[in-house]
């Protein structure tokens, strides 16, 4: 309608970059007399007005074409050009004019269909004017009239029609799966339930790669991607599309069939794609220790679209794992850039990119992990520092510690350790080494005794290797103290050093006990002075012999020899009544009379003489607040163990077995150490 062109549509390549170098040319029925086309912006025109009842659709291709060389560009596509029907035909009634006649006196008017299958799409509503006249219509008589509105509700009396049998679609082969990439309908003259249709595609070669869903709201068939298109391998696809109602009346299934096929032809579009590698990830392996410039391996990346473009690969430097590597931009083979410490870094994850020459703006990225090979390279040593003990009342082969050794290199290269003892020493008389061929080895003892007052600490250098290739070998240096030990093998004290270190004092608790004996030295030399400036001698006289100390160079013969040492007093208590005073203090008060009677005395016994003796050092005022230490060397009566007494038995050898001192309790401990079963030292 009107004097100028109408605008139908327009054509547009991917190949026109807006420079007017692609020229358009449009052919089929109407190109050139009803269809124009602008040969630069691909825009079509009608220039008359279309018939819809001559002719509904038309079948056009368009060409798009490089207007310096008049080459395609790609290559020719076909597209209909559907003609939409407009109201522009009056109905007419063939079988009119209808006359309808009411009887008078009628009580009641049925309005009836006057057409046989009206149609709502024909027409929805009507009004009705109903006139009666009394009188028979007379001239004189009363008339009354009123209008009746009829609308005609829809019935799923009308099929789905698409309106084109061939549908063509441009899909790119960048499309992502899942997207919407076309929609399709078919019409529907019915409303409401009864213009409900479902799509589905029945055949064709590409139902597996394309689905289609309804559209609830537009009542459109949506065509979705359900796997990616690869134009170097399939260009084009065609697919067969049905669509049906969903709530069909079969009180018009003569009018049938309720549905519609149509045919899509989709058209994969060429797109310039990223290099392809290979694989969608690399392992690769070199050896620690490796020259810089060692090989690694090799990715390869291809261009998948038809033009083959070389690849260039490079290194994304996003970590610092990357700078230790390097790659060739030509080959993809990737090398060392640094000598590796598996120790220090077991493996490496870089990332390596490609893209094409022609288009450096394509890029692919692949990730690539490196792991780094174990060499043998670190000697095993132990695994901690063993505090190794060794009890002195030991038994030869006693095993008295396990050790085990610890190798930095991975199992394949370590975790086979073999002990050994120095072999550059001379045989050790005191320990021995067993290896267990279990990655430990065992302390074992030599000797039957060790003595902390001959020597408390011993040093025993072993010898580890490892099973690699080449074997690495190490040596440490084990320290072992002696002990002395329960009999159930507990430790009860080692040397000095030890047994303050494990008592745990401090630093602030040894600094207090100096602190103390220096005030006890500083009194003394206070109590020292204030004696000799009263001129008091510190010898006391050679009538004082209460507790003297007389020293003789000979050895003596024990208990019978009483001519070194007279110990009358000490076994007669009567003789001790004489009144003696203490050599250290001379009292200042005059000492409690001691008396008892003779009989008394005789009669006696030590244990009680010695509790009169304590009883009245407490109640003697002469004496300091401290108590006093007394020896005495009485042996008592009816001792069933005999005589203990150690002056005669260097020169004695007896038989008799003192395994029996063990179970005599604490108090007998040291002398079941030193009397127990001694046998000769055995080195093996």
């Amino acid at each position: 309608m009107g004097p100028d062109p109408q605008y139908v549509g327009k054509l547009h390549s991917n190949s026109d970059k807006g420079d007017g170098s692609v020229k358009y040319i449009l052919t089929g029925e109407g190109a050139g007399t009803i269809f124009i086309i602008d040969d630069t912006t691909g825009d079509i025109h009608s220039t008359k007005s279309l018939d819809r009842e001559q002719k509904t659709h038309y079948v056009l291709h368009a060409q798009a074409i490089d207007r310096r060389t008049n080459k395609p560009l790609e290559p020719e596509s076909e597209f209909i050009i559907k003609v939409q029907d407009i109201n522009d035909n009056a109905p007419k009634f063939t079988d009119g004019p209808y006359i309808v006649t009411v009887p008078e006196m009628s009580e009641m008017g049925v309005i009836r269909t006057a057409l046989h299958n009206m149609d709502r799409e024909a027409r929805e509503h009507y009004s009705v004017v109903i006139q009666a006249k009394d009188m028979a219509g007379q001239v004189g008589g009363l008339s009354g009239s009123t209008t009746v509105n009829i609308t005609l509700t829809d019935v799923n009396d009308n099929p789905p029609r698409f309106p084109q049998k061939h549908y063509q679609l441009y899909v790119p082969e960048s499309a992502q799966v899942g997207s919407a990439v076309g929609k399709i309908k078919a019409n529907d003259a019915d409303t409401g339930s009864n213009a409900d249709m479902k799509y589905t595609i029945i055949n064709g070669d590409g139902s597996g790669v394309f689905s289609i869903s309804t559209d609830k709201e537009t009542r459109e068939g949506i065509l979705s991607l359900k796997k990616p298109l690869n134009y170097e391998k399939k260009k084009s696809y065609t697919l067969n599309i049905e669509g049906a109602n969903t709530h069909l009346d079969f009180r018009f299934s003569h009018l049938g069939p309720f549905k519609d096929v149509t045919m899509l032809k989709v058209i994969v579009g060429d797109v310039d794609e990223p290099p392809l590698f290979t694989m969608p990830s690399y392992v690769m392996e070199v050896y620690e220790n490796a020259k810089i410039g060692t090989p690694v391996g090799t990715v390869t990346a291809h261009d998948p679209d038809t033009a083959n473009s070389l690849v260039r690969y490079f290194i994304d430097h996003n970590t610092e794992e990357d700078r230790y590597f390097t790659i060739d931009a030509s080959t993809g083979t990737i090398k060392t850039a640094k000598i590796f410490d598996r120790e220090e870094t077991p493996w490496y994850n870089i990332t390596v990119a490609a893209s094409e020459i022609d288009n450096p703006g394509l890029v692919s990225h692949v990730p690539v992990g490196v792991r780094i090979l174990d060499v043998n390279d670190n000697p095993p040593e132990l695994d901690r520092d063993y505090d190794v003990i060794v009890c002195e009342n030991t038994k030869p082969g006693q095993v008295i510690q396990t050790i085990t050794a610890t190798d930095k290199d991975n199992s394949a290269n370590g975790a086979r350790f073999h002990f050994s003892l120095d072999e550059g020493l001379s045989l050790n008389p005191n320990f021995t080494l067993r290896n267990n061929e279990d990655n430990t080895a065992s302390i074992l003892t030599r000797r039957r005794r060790y003595s902390r007052t001959t020597q408390d600490i011993y040093y025993l250098p072993v010898l580890i290797s490892d099973g690699g290739v080449p074997p690495l070998s190490s040596s440490s240096t084990l320290t072992i103290r002696v002990c002395a030990c329960e009999r159930d093998g507990r430790v009860r004290t080692c040397h000095t050093e030890a047994f303050l270190s494990s008592a745990g004092l401090s630093t602030g608790a040894l600094i207090a006990i100096l602190l103390c004996i220096v005030i006890l030295l500083a009194i003394v030399v206070l109590f020292i002075t204030l004696r000799r400036s009263k001129k008091e001698p510190l010898i006391i006289s050679e009538e004082d012999v209460r507790e003297n100390v007389v020293t003789y160079d000979d050895e003596g013969g024990g208990e019978e020899d009483t001519e070194a040492f007279d110990i009358t007093a000490l076994r007669n208590p009567s003789a001790a009544e004489e009144l003696k005073y203490r050599r250290d203090v001379r009292p200042e008060v005059e000492p409690l009379s001691r008396h008892h009677p003779s009989s008394s005395l005789d009669s006696i016994d030590v244990q009680e003489f010695i509790k009169q003796r304590l009883a009245e050092a407490d109640l003697d005022p002469s004496v300091p607040p401290y108590d006093s230490l007394q020896t005495y060397a009485y042996e008592g009566h009816r001792s069933e163990a005999g005589s203990i007494s150690s002056l005669d038995s260097a020169t004695t050898h007896s038989d008799q077995d003192y395994n029996y001192l063990g179970d005599w309790g604490p108090e007998f401990k040291k002398l079941a150490e030193l009397y127990g079963e001694i046998e000769p030292e055995r080195t093996t």
